[in-house]
């Protein structure tokens, strides 16, 4: 066992609606002791500059271009970071002097696998020194230099917890994690320790594209809306034929990849339903290119917590011999588990392990990454 470290994650995903914070002992390897987490809302105003941010975004060719308001935005998005590590801390009586890394993974502005480059705006100096802590930051960039795609990330500490949990008699190999956020994507660990993940598709993206469009609400909470509507058989089709299902090679998604249907094409209720159907449909399909069908799916992320996509997921799942638990059936936190991941990698990059593999990113061998920032240097 390697030296144990205190680390604390940051976490802002392509939903863009706050900061996750979770705190994690760990040797970046099988030793993992999880601790207090906490999300922090964006206010509404400065989600639309990220939003904003977005469409700035678009005209960069070099990772370190900041055009528009992109350097300003970086700024206040990384003091929102800084100012809730502060209250992280202060809500859960830890002393900077304790915590050894933060893992910082910025927010996500531009991401192009195909033209090798991907922008996650987020300043790791100036976080070090509003925090006072060694950052770890921009962990995506030395996978797509090696040739990998730059994303997932947080498949290696799906296999630390999944190798815990088949050690304690919990789960049966093969398991697959799922996580449903703006896009879904899934991990596969096998008997043999093998390792597969990718991107399997829409997760809550178009749900809440499609609720905020029609009913001026940002999700669809609880699947309330969708509850109340029918699937569409030809809208569903025209998502699940897309060529990105049946291509042999599996590659990562932009949340533009995929876009909400017209007003025309679905009533609210109707259109909801319907694409919470394609949400569970998509991980199920994106399945069928693993090398053994799972035993069980682990799904974290927003969408465990709406019951109709849990609803499709489960008896689409059953067909093929598989149960679907929540993250919190299997006793692992579902909201905070992409923060620890952050936090564990930001442990694995300090130590030099690999954080990206063959099977999780298409990088042609395991390789590590990150860039530091400490906070005594100036």
């Amino acid at each position: 066992m390697g030296k144990i470290m205190t680390a604390i994650g940051l976490m802002s995903g392509t939903s863009m609606d706050g900061i996750d914070v979770a705190l994690l002992r760990t040797d970046g390897d099988a030793f993992v002791e999880r601790g207090p987490s906490a999300g922090y809302a964006y206010d509404p105003r400065f989600r639309d500059r990220l939003k904003q941010g977005l469409e700035e975004a678009k005209s960069i060719t070099s990772r370190e271009q900041r055009p528009g308001s992109l350097a300003e935005l970086e700024r206040e998005l990384t003091l929102r970071h800084a100012e809730a590590v502060q209250t992280f801390m202060r809500n859960n009586n830890i002393k900077s002097d304790a915590v050894d890394i933060i893992g910082f993974h910025g927010q996500t502005v531009l991401h192009r696998p195909d033209d090798a480059l991907t922008v996650q705006i987020g300043d790791g100096a100036l976080l070090a020194r509003e925090t006072g802590i060694d950052i770890v930051y921009d962990m995506r960039a030395n996978d797509m230099e090696h040739g990998g795609q730059g994303a997932p990330l947080i498949p290696v500490y799906h296999a630390a917890l999944a190798r815990n949990a088949t050690a304690d008699g919990k789960l049966e190999a093969p398991v697959v994690f799922v996580n449903i956020g703006g896009i879904s994507n899934l991990t596969y660990i096998g008997a043999d320790d093998g390792l597969i993940a990718y991107d399997s598709g829409p997760g809550n993206t178009l749900i809440d594209q499609w609720v905020e469009a029609h009913a001026g609400i940002p999700f669809d909470q609880g699947g309330m809306i969708a509850s109340e509507g029918s699937v569409l058989p030809e809208l569903a089709e025209r998502y699940l034929l897309n060529p990105f299902f049946s291509a042999d090679r599996r590659r990562s998604l932009d949340r533009n990849d995929f876009a909400a249907p017209e007003g025309k094409d679905a009533s609210l209720e109707d259109g909801a339903r319907t694409l919470a159907y394609v949400t569970a449909a998509a991980i199920v399909k994106s399945a069928g290119h693993l090398p053994t069908t799972p035993r069980a799916y682990i799904v974290c992320g927003g969408g465990r917590l709406n019951p109709v996509i849990m609803g499709d997921l489960g008896s689409q799942a059953k067909t093929h011999g598989a149960n679907v638990l929540s993250a919190e059936a299997m006793g692992f936190n579902g909201d905070s588990m992409e923060a620890e991941a952050w936090a564990y990698l930001a442990v694995r990059a300090r130590e030099g392990l690999p954080l990206t593999y063959p099977g999780t990113t298409g990088v042609r061998q395991p390789v590590t990454g990150g860039k530091y920032a400490l906070h005594g240097a100036h």
